[in-house]
């Protein structure tokens, strides 16, 4: 739990020191790679950590990731440059990369099959602490220590859980020869950077470099039908095709792909609703979005619970995803009628309906691998679901930019920032933030209609799944 902690906080903690980092180090231009390399990197590295942890030894890798993260987090604390941090976040995301992955493929192989669940509802648990404890942490102590203290303070927490995970009983199954795909990794590593890299790239709306854009597409159009290539070819690849194409695992993978796009999603642009088109204060949001932090969680421990009495896990996310897309398409369509507190509800309710995803994503799809392939099969649902927040985000908000944009009320650039929450609407004219306002409420119900479609779609694959009991 505590590596697990250690990885979710990192992604989140540094939000709120970037505009001090910036101050400091200057390169305002360069500061969104204080946040991409890290994803990038630990997006690499994570079916690394699983291949090899089957290969290796999962205790002896989690070690390994746990110093590589320190390593990362006090060359952080010491840059003297923005380049300097670009790269020592992005050693860190390849230490911390291995950590959730890990996480998980530890609680495979130490607990047996019908108490898994159980124990994601667990974790569930350390991913809410952690989900509120970063960005309430990294603003204390920005503003208190300097933003360097956000990575020092790591350093304790990452020995102890040194110390703890040498507490787990080793492994009885035997270890494999060691045989890696380093061709399989180059490969991989240019299609997921080029795939991130252009997520990115769409973010930013009205900023797109045409050159960069044709790039990316190239680099991911030529190493894709590679990677399937080598992965087929080779004895022991990096992403196993054959475990893949087991109908539970990718149904499985492309249902974490819809509950990172939806969740992540509804995190990142519902805090832009509540400021945009409520108006509220920092302090107001943080009340009303605390059901929706909340409630994926208790959702997952409520889960883990029933599973581990009944055994049976589809039926959870299958029912529960109906809901989502039901509370989802409500909101779209009456979210202007509804209070501000009843809509921090139905958000919660949204969240604690998802809490019945992952737990049995995870569960499913570590029932179906192999005992030597837990690790990967792992690292798969965690990849999946990385990329399906990335391009979910994406799509989100590409989607609410082009709609509000076609108004005509303020320029891109104005545009841009205030639903990147750089901007206030507080200085511009009353009437124009009137206008501005209800165009905004009126886009973001084709915004959520997108994460309800997120929905239906994890609902018709919770449906399918062929296993759906431990």
């Amino acid at each position: 739990m505590l590596p697990m902690f250690l990885a979710m906080v990192d992604s989140t903690i540094v939000t709120t020191a970037l505009s001090q980092i910036a101050a400091d180090l200057g390169g305002v231009e360069r500061i969104p790679w204080i946040i991409v390399s890290y994803l990038i990197s630990a997006a690499i590295v994570t079916p690394v950590y699983g291949r090899l942890g089957d290969v290796l030894g999962r205790r002896r890798l989690m070690a390994v990731a746990l110093v590589i993260a320190m390593l990362g987090t006090v060359l952080c604390s010491m840059a003297q440059s923005m380049e300097m941090l670009i790269f020592s976040r992005m050693l860190h995301g390849l230490g911390s990369g291995g950590l959730m992955t890990l996480s998980q493929a530890l609680i495979g192989q130490a607990v047996p099959p019908h108490d898994r669940a159980r124990y994601q509802g667990y974790l569930a648990g350390v991913a809410v602490c952690a989900s509120a404890f970063g960005p309430v942490a990294g603003g204390f102590l920005t503003e208190h220590f300097g933003w360097r203290s956000i990575f020092l303070v790591n350093i304790p927490l990452i020995l102890l859980a040194i110390g703890l995970v040498f507490r787990l009983p080793p492994r009885s199954t035997p270890r494999e020869p060691f045989r890696f795909d380093f061709f399989g990794l180059l490969l991989f590593a240019a299609f997921i950077s080029a795939l991130l890299m252009l997520l990115e790239q769409l973010r930013r709306w009205n900023n797109i470099e045409p050159w960069l854009l044709i790039c990316l597409l190239g680099i991911i159009a030529s190493t894709f039908p590679l990677l399937l290539w080598q992965e087929r070819r080779v004895k022991h690849p990096l992403l196993p095709i054959p475990l893949l194409s087991n109908p539970t695992i990718w149904r499985s993978d492309v249902l974490a792909m819809c509950h990172g796009g939806l969740f992540v999603s509804m995190l990142t642009f519902v805090p832009i609703y509540f400021s945009t088109v409520r108006g509220m204060s920092a302090a107001e949001m943080g009340l009303l979005l605390l059901p929706t932090t909340m409630g994926v969680g208790v959702g997952s421990i409520l889960t883990g619970q029933i599973v581990s009495r009944t055994h049976r896990t589809a039926i959870m996310p299958s029912i529960g995803l109906i809901f989502t897309t039901l509370l989802l398409l409500g909101l779209a369509l009456t979210i202007d009628q509804m209070e501000s507190h009843t809509v921090g509800l139905a958000f919660g309710l949204v969240s604690l309906t998802l809490g019945t995803v992952m737990g049995v994503v995870q569960v499913s799809v570590q029932s179906e691998a192999t005992p030597g392939m837990i690790g990967i099969a792992a690292a798969s649902v965690q990849l999946s679901r990385s990329v399906g927040a990335a391009i979910g985000t994406a799509l989100a908000g590409s989607l609410l930019f082009a709609l509000v944009s076609a108004s005509g009320l303020v320029d891109a650039a104005t545009l841009q920032a205030i639903l990147q929450g750089g901007t206030s609407l507080s200085a511009m004219d009353a009437a124009k933030v009137a206008a501005l306002r209800a165009e905004i409420s009126g886009s973001y119900r084709y915004v959520f209609l997108l994460l309800a479609l997120y929905g239906a779609l994890g609902c018709f694959m919770a449906w399918s799944l062929p296993r759906r009991h431990v």
